[in-house]
């Protein structure tokens, strides 16, 4: 099992100076231990995860400052954007990187994203079709076919991305919070499979790996295996006790603003909104038991351990341990000295 860095930091607004020093600390210090990749998202109007609007931005200063970890998109929303302009983009990241880019592909789901697009309830309502429809021109491109476009004068012309990519073929992931038939889709595609915790039990986590490997495999072959890499809130501390005290106020307040984008999400959570203060208490104590237990990397190494064979057990490949919740920076970067302890032990 490989271990990462995934970056999804809550608070956009937090500092004025210094907001992407934990990143580009994380990313040399990953670089440096062997650990094998660093992941940022894609995210807007909205401070849970507002530090990242564009992963191609964080992907090229994160490649800048590193020399051999993987630079990863997680996850490019595809149907917000002309995926003409997304593999302009990651070949350049590529190409900075030395051959290092990657990237996971997400149809989106906040229906206020969609104000980037031009027509933007079609957008949201065909974001799962329009997905599979960009993946296709932007894996053409990156490797070195023209897509036909009108231009300026009404003319047809044929287009093609400079500069090229350093990898003849790009290595994509599509990203999944647990639907079923997302988890179909990646298998259809051949793409690796990128998902979390937020929306599926372990349980559940196993079954849909299943049905991922079962549907690549009978689109691509018995031998076709991809790659499921499992995002997990990660403090890895001298004990549980010492990690569980660490945690509790930051991650809580890091649910309380997931609860709050998702209560603005449209008519999926219809009633969210209308929970009283200390029914959202209640839920945000739930959940934290719940995730602090059994749905992340938290605690003593002895423990951490424990948690990647249950993970591996189930057909994980990839642990990328989401580290930005909150927690003080100096206990973050304490931590990674414990992860990259373990990536070693991995090796």
């Amino acid at each position: 099992m490989d271990i990462s860095l995934f970056y999804f930091a809550d608070d956009a607004s937090r500092t004025d100076q210094g907001r992407y020093d934990l990143l580009l600390d994380g990313a040399r210090l990953a670089d440096d231990a062997g650990l094998h990749a660093v992941w940022t998202p894609e995210r807007h109007f909205h401070p849970f995860g507002g530090l990242y609007a564009n992963p191609a931005v964080t992907g090229a200063a994160v490649a800048a400052v590193t020399r051999r970890v993987g630079v990863r998109a997680g996850s490019v929303v595809l149907p917000l954007h002309d995926p003409i302009r997304v593999a302009e983009e990651w070949a350049m990241v590529d190409n900075l990187s030395n051959g290092r880019a990657a990237l996971a592909f997400a149809s989106g789901w906040h229906a206020v994203d969609f104000a980037l697009t031009p027509e933007p309830e079609t957008a949201y309502r065909e974001r799962k079709t329009t997905l599979a429809q960009h993946i296709e021109v932007v894996r053409r491109l990156w490797a070195g076919e023209e897509v036909i476009r009108l231009d300026g004068g009404g003319e047809r012309v044929g287009v093609r991305i400079y500069p090229a990519p350093v990898q003849p073929d790009l290595p994509f992931w599509i990203t999944s919070s647990g639907r079923p038939d997302t988890f179909r889709l990646a298998g259809e595609l051949g793409g690796n499979l990128l998902t979390h915790l937020l929306g599926q039990r372990p349980d559940v986590l196993k079954r849909n790996i299943a049905l991922y490997r079962e549907t690549l495999a009978a689109r691509h072959g018995s031998s076709a295996r991809g790659r499921v890499t499992l995002m997990l809130h990660t403090l890895i501390g001298r004990s549980d006790a010492e990690v569980l005290e660490l945690i509790r106020e930051p991650f809580s307040g890091y649910l309380a603003s997931s609860l709050d984008l998702t209560g603005t999400s449209g008519p999926t959570v219809e009633g969210i909104d209308e929970l009283t203060e200390a029914d959202r208490e209640a839920l945000l104590r739930r959940a934290f038991d719940r995730y602090s237990r059994d749905s992340g990397l938290f605690g003593s190494p002895d423990t951490a351990r424990r948690t990647l064979r249950s993970f591996e057990d189930m057909g994980v490949d990839e642990v990328a341990c989401l580290i930005d919740f909150g927690v003080e920076p100096e206990a973050v970067l304490s931590g990674l000295h414990r992860i990259a302890d373990l990536a070693r032990e991995h090796a």
